[in-house]
């Protein structure tokens, strides 16, 4: 279909990065639902210990890591409009299936109720069998929410690269990548209560009912810009502005880009500093959405459905959510304003966000004084990772062909995936060993679990810079990939 002509440009664009925000606040609600249930609800009922719920987050990150080895490619290979389609379909499933693994633990372990599971003496043989099939029903859900989440960003990403120019990409990235804030944000003032009114079954039911209907807008409204009727000609052409295969009133004639063999894309240096770039510093933000609200439970009592619990997560990502957006413009400023090319705009940008983790090193101390300083460092450390996460997705958009941007997209959140799960599993294991020690494990005045926690704070607080520093030394200077 031709694209209207009109004088003026019009900005069906954004209403797309508004779809690719909705699409991301309901990924992360997904992914936040069982963070703030399992220590409250979920825990009591199968005798969860932290080693438990490190486990499940764990495993998750590496199912997340290997769907996303195939989900790039699958998304290249179906196209942007069909894999979203699919992907969030699959999540969302998987998302409303977490709400049957109490009944049917239930049933295998033959008891009449859950409170006759509750009532399960602490430590028992009994109580070791429910938390052990509780947690593989679990991650059975949690394999299912993996595979499809694993779709969301190769996709996103793409959508990404067919609707914007590259010097807008980071800024529209960091728009919907702000999506994965506002969901944390409004999950703890929505789940909590909504477990606690009806239990935590129809949380994980509501919560996951929210991507079926997303599903619909996004067969409504998404066309490639080319053959979508919302999109004038004066957009198509800002829209396509770096093409330089021909001239904008040949662009029918534009043969399909060639796609890089998947092998073949570990060739690439551009390749391994995404990977590095993923690995070191993906888990840091999986680890604080998955564990700020136990940790709010555990160091100061607040639970996840308490007014200070709701508040002081609330609060956190209100910081991630205000401040992330700015770091997408910041390279924009770099190119725009001090004539930047957009890979070294990005690199610049992102050394600054690589220095807000290491505010973390403050949290656990200021904690001795109130709650609120560990939320107020977590929040800017969040705000300085989806910064840096936008800025550092755009770079394959500067470095590849569009038509691969979704495979090397899917490979670096598996790198992300295999980090996510050594940390949050690594932590959970952890924590257990030192909630046992006790005051026989110390760390800058620590002792026991709150020793441990300040150990990972302090690991998360030097990742980015570490990250930083490799993806410089491997691709110091813009150098983009052409296929022959």
């Amino acid at each position: 279909m031709t694209p209207v002509q009109t004088a003026k440009m019009s900005n069906f664009r954004w209403v797309i990065c508004g779809l690719l925000f909705l699409a991301t606040t309901i990924n992360y609600m997904d992914r936040q639902v069982l963070s703030l249930t399992w220590k409250d609800f979920i825990a009591p009922e199968f005798h969860w210990t932290d080693g438990d719920y490190g486990t499940i987050t764990g495993l998750f990150s590496l199912f997340y890591a290997i769907a996303n080895l195939f989900a790039g490619k699958f998304i290249d290979w179906m196209g942007t409009k069909k894999g979203y389609l699919i992907a969030i379909f699959v999540w969302s499933l998987g998302a409303v299936l977490h709400a049957g693994c109490g009944w049917v633990a239930m049933t295998v372990e033959g008891y009449d109720s859950i409170e006759a599971l509750r009532m399960v003496e602490a430590g028992s043989e009994a109580a070791v069998a429910i938390a052990t099939i509780s947690v593989w029903l679990f991650l059975s859900c949690r394999l299912i929410l993996a595979v499809g989440e694993a779709g969301n960003f190769p996709a996103a990403i793409k959508a990404t690269a067919e609707y914007f120019p590259k010097k807008d990409r980071a800024f529209s990235t960091s728009i919907f990548n702000s999506g994965a804030s506002v969901g944390a944000l409004a999950a703890p003032a929505t789940i909590p209560l909504l477990a606690r009114a009806w239990g935590w079954e129809m949380a994980f039911i509501i919560i996951g009912a929210l991507g079926f209907i997303w599903m619909g807008l996004w067969a409504w409204l998404y066309e490639k810009p080319a053959q979508n009727k919302r999109v004038n000609q004066a957009e198509l052409n800002y829209i396509e502005q770096d093409n330089d295969l021909a001239d904008a009133q040949n662009r029918d004639q534009v043969k399909e880009e060639k796609t890089i063999p998947f092998f073949q894309c570990f060739s690439y240096k551009q390749t391994w500093a995404f990977l590095v770039g993923k690995f070191m510093t993906d888990g840091v933000w999986w680890f604080f959405l998955f564990w700020a609200p136990a940790y709010f439970s555990d160091q100061y009592g607040y639970t996840s459905d308490s007014t200070m619990g709701i508040l002081l997560i609330f609060t956190l990502y209100a910081i991630v959510t205000i401040l992330s957006i700015g770091g997408g413009y910041l390279p924009t400023y770099f190119v725009d304003k001090k004539g930047m090319n957009p890979y070294l705009g990005r690199m610049r940008a992102m050394l600054i966000f690589a220095c807000f983790p290491v505010l973390g090193l403050f949290a656990q101390p200021l904690g001795a004084y109130s709650a609120w300083w560990p939320a107020i460092l977590i929040g800017l450390l969040g705000a300085g990772h989806q910064a840096w996460s936008a800025n550092l997705f755009s770079t394959i958009g500067d470095m590849f062909p569009k038509s691969t941007i979704g495979t090397i997209v899917g490979l670096g959140t598996m790198a992300g995936g295999i980090g996510s799960m050594s940390i949050n599993l690594g932590s959970g294991k952890f924590f257990d060993w030192a909630a046992a020690q006790g005051a026989g494990f110390t760390f800058f005045g620590f002792e026991g679990k709150p020793a441990a926690y300040m150990v990972v704070f302090c690991i998360c607080a030097v990742a980015y810079l570490i990250g930083w520093s490799i993806m410089k030394a491997l691709v110091p200077k813009y150098k983009p990939i052409v296929i022959e």
